[in-house]
């Protein structure tokens, strides 16, 4: 016959074999759940840093995007150029705090992987430049001059800047499900439109011809798309 400590020695071993099941199943779920979580980061950081996931073209446009309803980047002229997920910003911007909007968006960006800002602040340049030419014009001649100044603004790209147009272009085809991850390049100069790069099909060519002609400041378009219905 068993004695009472005997008894309670046999009792206390399943009890603790249990305890420490329940304690060991919880642990490993969480390491199972931390694994998988690292794992799905590392996928990410990965496609981020090679630039694969998302095209590099389609991050410059998504980024030109978001400066359009940005009151602190209004009529900026930005370049945006993008290498492998780096993105980096050239042209001018009217105010530090505009220049610090623009880097902020870009890093926010999908895809974005690191962000250089060249942008510099034109206010001031702007300001002296229109007070020598006010200067300059007299009589007929500063009449018959700013007359060509408001007939050129919507043709010549000087009022609109090209990056602007460039941003308002990007921020179309950012919502057009025909051009939705396309591989477009836009390049402008004094609001003349150069399209290059691919897109799936010959209507979403034709459709990015028809936005970029439709959009305010552009003087014309030339389309060097290529219909590649490989593209994703």
């Amino acid at each position: 016959m068993k004695s009472k400590r005997q008894w309670a020695k046999g009792l206390a071993l399943p009890v603790l074999l249990t305890a420490a099941v329940a304690f060991a199943a919880p642990a490993s779920a969480q390491t199972a759940a931390e694994k998988a979580r690292e794992a799905k980061q590392d996928t990410k950081d990965t496609a981020k840093k090679s630039g694969n996931a998302i095209k590099d073209s389609w991050i410059t446009m998504k980024v030109h995007s978001q400066f359009v309803p940005e009151d602190a980047l209004d009529n900026s002229d930005i370049d945006v150029d993008t290498k492998n997920g780096v993105v980096t910003l050239n042209g001018t911007v009217a105010s530090e705090a505009g220049r610090a909007r623009a880097m902020a968006i870009a890093k926010a960006t999908d895809g974005v992987v690191s962000v250089t800002n060249n942008l510099r602040i034109a206010a001031a340049a702007d300001a002296s430049a229109a007070a020598r030419e006010a200067g300059r014009k007299t009589g007929e001649a500063a009449r018959e001059a700013g007359q060509s100044t408001k007939e050129a603004a919507g043709t010549s790209g000087r009022a609109m800047s090209d990056g602007w147009i460039k941003s308002k272009i990007a921020a179309q085809y950012v919502t057009e499900d025909s051009l939705d991850n396309s591989d477009i390049d836009i390049d402008i100069t004094k609001g003349a439109v150069v399209l290059s790069g691919a897109v799936r099909t010959a209507a979403a060519r034709d459709r990015a011809t028809a936005i970029a002609k439709a959009t305010d400041g552009v003087k014309s378009v030339k389309n060097n798309l290529k219909v590649d219905p490989s593209v994703k």
